[in-house]
């Protein structure tokens, strides 16, 4: 057997296992509160591997292919989107970067892995995200002890900032445009001065909150600043560029799912006389989902091999930017076909076929949206164009 059937085949058995442990317990895992949810899909023996990864184990040991097979197993399996979603982002979003950088304590550690702590990533501001040095949240010497820093301004539509214990926030230290200004830290939620907004009503992702972080005079020890002052940038690179490759591996296994559901109704439904899906038309609109499938399937295969192999994030930043145009599209393509095969049942919200438009929608906003992303491609391919 080839080596890349061997890793066919392993990989195949990742997703099997993933998808068989969460299948029993998924329906309660939606009707849950989310911490709860939370806590127990943590407990999986697939998913407390791949959440512990990032500080066991580093690039180049396969880890990242191992963690895309099992998220991609657990949407298989039927766990609800917003979760599925959420697990992905904490991931590749936040653990790895910060990982990378030695960043979180043993016992922090512990706790995410866990799921005694959740994280999230606040960088958006009312004013906008895409243009990160515009943002005005600022955290300035401590007058009483000018090592540490008061943090003030507030960070909006933030996923998971309701329940989250720690955030990983982006702050000005400096004025200006400058990619010098910013500087990361791990803000405690439970921080005096620290408000969290009550969750958005959402109809994207809706199993995972997402609300607003207000800091009026937080004051943080030095050892907050999870970078050095200044270096900020390069970490909001390094976090944006992992989740742009590996974000979507999120709904590789939820559209499975949706394609193994639709043909197995499209071969029972019978219509003039005959099942559905023996109809050409049915049958070519039902190709064309697994094409858009295979298709997210290898680019997010693809770059999650050059990730494993310790390629520079710098140097996958501008594909990761494509992989995320291109899986947001297809994507939203998928929502909108699959919802034309199953008729009215696209939108009864129990039919277990409803359709998910909105999904597709987000998918070309967060993680920069699309639109600004291409100017960066375009900008890399020499054209001189500008924000």
């Amino acid at each position: 057997m080839t080596v890349s059937k061997v890793r066919t085949a392993a990989r195949a058995a990742i997703v099997a296992q993933a998808a068989a442990e969460v299948a029993p317990i998924a329906d309660t895992l939606r009707a849950a509160d989310t911490r709860s949810a939370w806590r127990h899909l943590l407990a999986l023996e697939s998913v407390a591997e791949i959440v512990a990864a990032p500080f066991r184990t580093e690039r180049g040991t396969g880890a990242i292919r191992h963690t895309v097979a099992v998220v991609e197993g657990l949407g298989v399996g039927g766990l609800a989107p917003g979760l599925c979603y959420a697990l992905t982002s904490q991931l590749f979003g936040i653990q790895w970067p910060l990982a990378g950088l030695g960043a979180l304590s043993g016992a922090v550690q512990h706790a995410v892995c866990t799921g005694e702590q959740i994280l999230c990533h606040a960088l958006t501001e009312e004013g906008g995200g895409s243009d990160p040095l515009s943002m005005r949240t600022e955290a300035i010497p401590d007058p009483t002890c000018p090592s540490d820093y008061v943090l003030r301004g507030g960070k909006a539509f933030v996923t998971a900032a309701p329940i989250a214990d720690l955030a990983l926030t982006f702050a000005r230290t400096a004025p200006g445009r400058s990619p010098f200004a910013l500087t990361a830290f791990l803000v405690p939620t439970d921080s005096p001065g620290v408000t969290r907004s009550a969750p958005l009503a959402k109809l994207a992702l809706t199993e995972i909150p997402m609300g607003n972080l207000d800091f009026d005079q937080v004051r943080l020890p030095a050892r907050a600043a999870v970078t050095p002052e200044g270096a900020g940038m390069a970490l909001l690179m390094d976090t944006t560029t992992w989740e742009r490759a590996l974000l979507f591996s999120y709904a590789i296994g939820i559209m499975q799912r949706r394609l193994d559901q639709l043909c197995a109704r499209l071969r029972e439904r019978e219509q003039f006389g005959r099942p559905l899906g023996a109809s050409p038309l049915v049958a070519g609109r039902v190709a064309d989902l697994a094409i858009l499938l295979l298709r997210m399937r290898s680019l997010i295969a693809s770059i999650a091999e050059e990730v494993d192999s310790a390629t520079p994030l710098r140097v996958l930043a501008n594909r990761a930017a494509m992989v995320k145009i291109s899986c947001a599209q297809d994507l939203a393509a998928f929502e909108a076909g699959a919802g034309l095969l199953t008729g009215v049942r696209a939108v009864i919200a129990d039919s277990g076929l409803t359709a998910d438009p909105t999904s597709g929608l987000a998918a070309s906003i967060y993680a920069g949206t699309n639109d600004l992303l291409r100017i960066g491609i375009a900008r890399d391919l020499g054209l001189p164009v500008e924000n």
